[in-house]
């Protein structure tokens, strides 16, 4: 599965860790590729202590990322990719070598916008798709405003949004997933939710 968004700061590589370590609690047998050249995943990986869950991890963009998934994929129920926002042909690279992509965004209009590159690339490699909205505010009704957007185009959103929440950005700066750091949280319970879904939707 491939974490993409054209636009940056969309959170790519927080709901990629975070997924990542739900589904290991889950049970699954994971693999990370970072195909991002500023390897904010790759610096997150070498912050993870000897107890966090294992998983199977590379880095590199470009022509390694077929090989990267053809290894990692032979071992693991879920490989996730962590892709660049704005290196089409990397991000391009990516997608084809996966079977789902994940597409993560903040609930504004220009978040919804900035995804039409996205969606594009998905549909000329023929993969499926499904959104989830991230970073949503405790306040106001601009997620329901993006989530009817999107329904208006019948476009997948899945019911698992992460909120705007500081136990995120906490649990990645210690290499962690927020399953790991605070695992009766608020957010723990979001990224299992997201867990769930992608289960279903590999089922």
């Amino acid at each position: 599965m491939a974490v993409a968004q054209r636009k940056g700061g969309a959170g790519k590589s927080t709901v990629a860790a975070n997924l990542a370590v739900a589904l290991a609690e889950a049970g699954a047998r994971v693999a990370l590729a970072d195909t991002d050249p500023q390897a904010t995943l790759t610096r997150w990986h070498g912050l993870r202590p000897g107890g966090a869950s294992p998983m199977a991890f590379e880095s590199g963009a470009g022509w390694r990322v077929p090989q990267a998934v053809a290894r990692l994929g032979k071992e693991a129920d879920f490989l996730i990719l962590d892709t660049p926002p704005h290196a089409d042909t990397d991000s391009r690279l990516a997608m084809r070598a996966a079977d789902l992509v994940l597409i993560p965004l903040q609930p504004s209009m220009p978040d919804v916008w900035a995804m039409e590159a996205t969606l594009e690339v998905a549909a000329s490699e023929r993969k499926a798709v499904a959104l989830m909205l991230n970073r949503v505010p405790a306040q106001g009704r601009a997620a329901q405003e993006v989530a009817a957007a999107l329904a208006e185009r019948k476009l997948p959103l899945l019911p698992a949004p992460f909120g705007n929440r500081t136990a995120f950005a906490a649990a990645f700066a210690e290499g962690l997933g927020v399953v790991e750091s605070a695992p009766r949280g608020q957010a723990a319970t979001e990224a299992r939710a997201l867990a769930e879904a992608i289960r279903r939707e590999a089922a």
